[in-house]
């Protein structure tokens, strides 16, 4: 399967993840080993930082748009922020 931020995160504060995930997770014991760093890890945590992050480039970018005063492009740009807000807030 494809490791991701989470996983690698955890695995650079604890090398000995990368044993369990070289193996795989079809044994269900390695699916509890590496849940259990990850909780330790900060993980999930630098993961939400590094999502935060390309939220905020993202309103930045969409913010240097030129400028308008037309209605439509106004309601485009704040979507585009909000979707921006809905990806760093989900649950699924």
């Amino acid at each position: 399967g494809i490791i991701t931020a989470p996983m690698l995160y955890a695995m650079e504060e604890f090398p000995q993840l990368q044993d369990v995930v070289d193996h795989g997770f079809d044994n269900p014991a390695n699916v509890e080993i590496a849940l259990d760093y990850l909780q330790k890890s900060r993980g999930i945590e630098r993961t939400k930082e590094l999502a935060q992050e390309h939220v905020n480039l993202a309103v930045k970018a969409i913010e240097a748009l030129p400028d308008s005063d037309d209605e439509d492009v106004l309601i485009s740009r704040r979507a585009l922020i909000d979707i921006t807000q809905r990806v760093i807030t989900r649950t699924k």
